[in-house]
């Protein structure tokens, strides 16, 4: 199934204000364009070292830029598309902070 991405211009701004992390993120747009997913692991098919959260949140952690970037996106399989929405994107550094207060699970700013 083909992704419906909700919030790109969330990354794309993120991208525009973090110049370093530009050309990482088009890469992973790019990606997400191409992707025909059918369940939760073909997520890895694409992005190898994208990590499922567990307690059953439906919630992936993106490795973008060699690591130095995170994004945290819930996922829904639907009958027809898969629906990503972003609900988090930071440094590395910054989502190890928020792994430390345990918020990975229920984080949603966007």
């Amino acid at each position: 199934m083909k992704i419906h991405l909700i919030k790109e211009k969330t990354i794309r701004v993120f991208a525009t204000q973090n110049v370093g992390s530009k050309i990482s993120f088009e890469d992973w747009l790019s990606k997400i364009k191409k992707a025909d997913w059918e369940k939760p692991t073909d997520i890895n098919k694409t992005f190898r070292t994208a990590d499922l959260l567990g307690k059953r949140c439906l919630k992936i952690v993106f490795d973008i830029g060699g690591n130095n970037f995170r994004m945290i996106c819930k996922y829904s399989f639907g009958e027809s598309e898969v629906h990503l929405f972003v609900c988090w994107i930071g440094t590395h550094a910054e989502y190890d902070k928020i792994c430390a207060d345990g918020k990975q699970y229920s984080i949603n700013i966007y």
